[in-house]
């Protein structure tokens, strides 16, 4: 089966308004018709036209109508990466954090990636609201799971991403100090003085590493990734550049992301999937214009062009 249906109902009618009760019911009545049968077009669009929040509500309507939950029963008709798909559309976005999260520190082995893009690209509002999430709904705490799962200075970093505090504001009288550190830690260090960029990226807002990125290109004359490339290697240089690239701008990173995802030696169902639910009502316009200018190509041409998982994206 394909992975997708309907990019176009993921990028543009995930805002779409829905008629209040009224509607709310006809959509419980259809899923409850289609579980019958499992027709799993019509169950998606019906989702996915939907908002989160509204998904939710559906939910709540599901559940007085029948008297069960609805995504019990949308799990016990489904399976594979639809299955996966249609959880992941149902699920409050801080809780899929939270569930992307816990699966990447309790599978089998520890996913760094996904520790990577969540804790890289989220405010520190979202974060926040992810360690409570994740501590009531996966029963412990994030911090000494990423603990126990990791080691070294890729640990440090991302601890200091999840305790960070404020994401705005710049200190004026440290943008060229950081800027002059930055270049002195990586002139032709491989693996020395990481604590430097560790702390610096780590404790910075975005605005402010923005303005630190200028500075550094103004004195050296080359960009910061090229810095981070050749002082460091592994989970430690992918989260760094992850960290530089949000910095920068989140939903070019994003575009990137999505643009690997289906580069790789066969598509990255799950990196794919994650992406499309998670920044679905965030800031996917701005992903398709940073892939269109990135890659020459829109984001739904290269969803078409992928071929065993279009058709859940492209309806």
């Amino acid at each position: 089966m394909a992975l997708f249906l309907g990019v176009n109902t993921f990028l543009f009618r995930a805002n779409q308004t829905c008629s209040q009760v009224t509607d709310l019911r006809l959509i419980t009545v259809s899923l409850s018709s289609c579980l019958t049968g499992t027709y799993e077009d019509t169950i998606l669009m019906l989702l996915a036209s939907r908002s989160n929040n509204q998904r939710q509500e559906i939910k709540v309507e599901y559940k007085k109508a029948h008297g069960k939950d609805l995504v019990s029963a949308l799990k016990s008709e489904l399976g594979g990466l639809f299955e996966t798909l249609v959880v992941a559309l149902m699920t409050p976005p801080i809780s899929y954090d939270a569930s992307q999260l816990h699966k990447a520190l309790k599978g089998v082995g520890t996913d760094d990636d996904v520790l990577i893009e969540i804790l890289a690209s989220r405010t520190c509002a979202q974060i926040k609201d992810i360690v409570k999430v994740y501590k009531k709904e996966c029963g412990g705490k994030l911090e000494k799971d990423i603990t126990g799962d990791t080691s070294g200075n890729f640990q440090k970093l991302l601890i200091m991403l999840l305790q960070r505090s404020n994401d705005e504001g710049v200190d004026d009288n440290r943008i060229e100090k950081d800027a002059m550190e930055l270049i002195a830690a990586g002139k032709g260090k491989v693996g020395t003085d990481e604590e430097k960029f560790i702390n610096i990226l780590g404790n910075r807002s975005h605005e402010h590493l923005r303005l630190v990125f200028d500075a550094y290109k103004k004195v050296s004359g080359n960009d910061i990734e090229d810095s981070i490339e050749g002082a460091t290697t592994g989970n430690l240089e992918n989260l760094m550049l992850a960290v530089v690239k949000c910095a920068k701008s989140v939903p070019a990173y994003f575009a990137e992301s999505l643009y690997r995802s289906m580069r790789r030696a066969g598509t990255d169902d799950q990196t794919l999937m994650r992406i499309m639910v998670s920044r679905g009502e965030t800031d996917m316009l701005d992903i398709r214009a940073c892939f269109k200018k990135m890659y020459g190509a829109s984001l739904y041409t290269t969803i078409q062009q992928v071929g065993h998982c279009d058709k859940l994206l492209l309806s």
